[in-house]
């Protein structure tokens, strides 16, 4: 098995390494990994694309690149361009530093890429590690991620249902803020909504007299309805919420029929 490895965190994230051993393992010895990543990190641009200016690519080692643009500008040069004679079976996109459950999916650059993995009609699965008392002190954050990870994968791989559609499968795994001892098990969740937080902006003024502003996180420990992904990762499971690149509302579709 061929995988290609990308992230939003950039290049030298130790998520990133993670995620290699991960796919490393999923691969098998008679396998090949391949990483093109952010060579700066790519935090929170979604499914952005560099569309109207070049993006430089560099060659780091065997199998390894950076290019200087977002996790789907890294999906699209290693399709048609690193690995343009010879496809990846697989791509894995992170592991993020920080999870992304709920409404952190519809910001994050680790979907963006899996995201574009599937609109080119391969498997893909976003891989993120939540943070949290439990776990971020431990001498490796990312223990649950690295130890659950490619067990993960491979129940996915061979779960998956066949696909025909237009907007393929791609699927939102979460690891818990916890030790990898105390992960409990796996959990196939919907996208959850955590309430009375959000993202917002706050404003500073630099010493010059200057105004700044300072995007704000909201708190990541407020859980979601039961049944989905935030709920779970705090109760100490793995989250696998499968999703498509569809953005229709399809159960608005019949009340809207009025304004035809």
């Amino acid at each position: 098995m061929r995988i290609l490895v990308t992230n939003d965190d950039g290049i030298s994230a130790p998520g990133l390494k993670v995620l290699e051993q991960i796919a490393a393992e999923v691969a098998g010895p008679s396998g090949e990994v391949w990483t093109v990543a952010p060579a700066f990190e790519q935090s929170g641009v979604g499914h952005c694309i560099s569309y109207t200016h070049p993006s430089m690519i560099s060659e780091l080692g065997p199998r390894r690149f950076a290019t200087e643009g977002s996790p789907a500008d890294c999906v699209l040069a290693a399709l048609h361009v690193v690995m343009k004679d010879h496809g990846p079976d697989l791509i894995l996109s992170g592991v993020n530093r920080g999870n992304n459950s709920a409404e952190n999916a519809l910001y994050s650059g680790t979907l963006g890429g899996a995201m574009e993995g599937a609109l080119q009609g391969l498997p893909a699965m976003a891989l993120s590690q939540y943070y949290g008392a439990a776990n971020r002190d431990l001498d490796n954050p990312f223990e649950a991620a690295l130890t659950h990870g490619a067990d993960v994968v491979r129940k996915l791989l061979k779960a998956t249902p066949a696909q025909s559609g237009d907007y393929r499968l791609f699927y939102n795994i979460n690891f818990p803020p916890v030790a990898a001892a105390e992960v409990k098990g796996i959990r196939v969740t919907r996208q959850g909504y955590r309430h009375g937080t959000r993202f917002s902006a706050q404003e500073q003024t630099s010493p010059n007299g200057r105004r700044y502003m300072w995007i704000m996180g909201g708190d990541q420990q407020i859980s979601t309805a039961p049944g989905t992904d935030a709920e779970a990762n705090l109760a100490g499971f793995i989250s696998v919420t499968p999703m498509r690149a569809d953005l229709t509302a399809h159960d608005a579709l019949e009340a809207l029929k009025a304004v035809e």
